[in-house]
């Protein structure tokens, strides 16, 4: 790959016209560090770090300026400081790079739906179905460049390609500020000269061994028996790095995942040991998970107690249950059994030290179409399934505060922090701690 000060820069200057190269790997140039520069436009051309300046922190970001001493992210400051003693070190303003990132992202969505971010500062697209309206690919990606630069201040860089491996490799030989676009015949010519550095999943150590083999270049890779490769670096990773130096990546840019659980939880203000207050708390977690999987269209089958003590002792408990379900109601009965015989209620708990979290997680999700995914032939729940079904079409008609169940009124459990969790079960994120762009 370019290095990372963008010597070695490589640009496509004049419009081109290559419907085979529709995947877009959009790159925000020294995010953080160019997001600090917003507020500060006077140390602009000066070499820049952005981080804490203590004997143990790291550097978070740097100006391309600062890396051309050799400073790049995630280097003790100390080091930094050292390769580069006029570094102006700036603190770093994490709401600053979240509030930047929505708005860089949001443009991304107004040019295809096809988009996955990866991080908070760059992300894959494929517009192969916006080409009729809006352009070649070569097109779309500059006025999204210009229109990223003139709505917000920052540069980004694009790599067009016809696979995810070369369109992100593309990017990275683009920075700063550039677009490359490899169309699919000089896929071959672009990659083969490159280091085997450049190779997707090629550290130090595989680089190490592969250049004891006498490889150097992608091309000597693509060139190399395959059965060395497996030598060299085993089955999995043989097999990967000879088919991406042959330009081969069947990776699509997809937004579809699989997903794996939904959950709701809970932290609360001070910690409670009130085995009523957390049953009130549970209700409401069960209904956020009822709707959640009746609007994604799916049930789940198992349903997943998460109980976190004063003393950070966390335990879970769970219970697979005979029927799927999407209800939050039937959802909050199964999980307070397994509340109610958790140890935690009742007046002689085993676990007298109060709650700090509570959690409601349903698991072994299937979707409408799936044979698992239907609700069984009797269903038992069908009373509760038309008050909620009900409540769901006013929440969508009136706003998602109009309607609750009335078990939830008169009571306040005062809360500081809602984990709501993902599809696939995984706390929502924030800002990465590094920005190596």
């Amino acid at each position: 790959m370019s290095k990372q000060d963008g010597s070695g820069r490589q640009v496509t200057a004049e419009p081109t016209d290559d419907a085979t190269a529709t995947i877009f790997h959009v790159d925000m140039d020294a995010f953080f560090a160019s997001v600090e520069l917003l507020e500060r436009p006077e140390l602009r051309g000066l070499p820049v770090v952005v981080g804490h300046r203590s004997q143990r922190s790291v550097v978070t970001a740097a100006t391309y300026e600062a890396r051309k001493y050799g400073v790049n992210s995630a280097m003790p400051m100390a080091i930094a400081l050292r390769k580069c003693p006029q570094a102006i070190v700036l603190e770093p303003h994490f709401e600053r790079y979240k509030h930047y990132s929505q708005q860089v992202m949001s443009m991304f969505d107004d040019v295809t739906p096809l988009v996955v971010r990866l991080g908070i500062d760059e992300a894959f697209l494929d517009v192969r179905g916006s080409l009729r309206l809006l352009g070649t690919p070569y097109e779309i990606a500059t006025r999204l460049r210009q229109r990223v630069h003139a709505e917000t201040g920052l540069h980004c860089s694009i790599g067009i390609a016809s696979t995810k491996f070369v369109a992100k490799l593309a990017s990275s030989v683009a920075k700063p500020d550039g677009l490359l676009l490899v169309p699919h015949r000089e896929t071959l010519a672009f990659l083969h000269p490159r280091p085997i550095s450049a190779l997707w999943g090629v550290g130090g150590r595989t680089e190490e061994v592969l250049r004891g083999y006498g490889l150097a270049t992608i091309g000597d890779v693509a060139a190399a028996p395959l059965d060395m490769l497996v030598r060299a670096i085993g089955a999995a990773g043989g097999q990967k790095i000879h088919e991406l130096a042959w330009g081969r990546d069947p990776r699509h840019v997809t937004t579809e995942s699989e997903e794996k659980s939904v959950g709701h939880e809970v932290t609360f203000e001070s910690n409670v040991g009130d085995a009523d207050r957390i049953r009130s708390e549970l209700l409401r977690l069960s209904d956020q998970v009822g709707r959640r999987l009746r609007a994604a269209g799916a049930t789940g089958r198992t349903v997943v107690l998460k109980l976190r003590f004063g003393d950070f002792e966390t335990i879970t408990r769970s219970k697979t249950l005979a029927e799927p379900t999407d209800l939050g109601r039937r959802i909050y009965e199964e999980v307070r059994g397994v509340y109610e015989t958790s140890g935690h209620a009742g007046s002689f708990s085993r676990h007298p030290t109060p709650l700090r979290l509570v959690g409601v997680r349903m698991e072994q999700l299937a979707f409408e179409g799936s044979s698992g995914g239907a609700v069984g032939l009797w269903d038992d729940d069908a009373d509760w399934r038309e008050a909620e079904t009900t409540m769901d079409a006013l929440r969508a008609r009136f706003g998602p505060g109009s309607v609750t169940s009335a078990s939830l009124l008169g009571g306040s459990t005062k809360r500081i922090s809602r984990g709501d969790r993902d599809t696939n079960g995984a706390a929502q994120r924030g800002a990465s701690a590094t920005d190596a762009s």
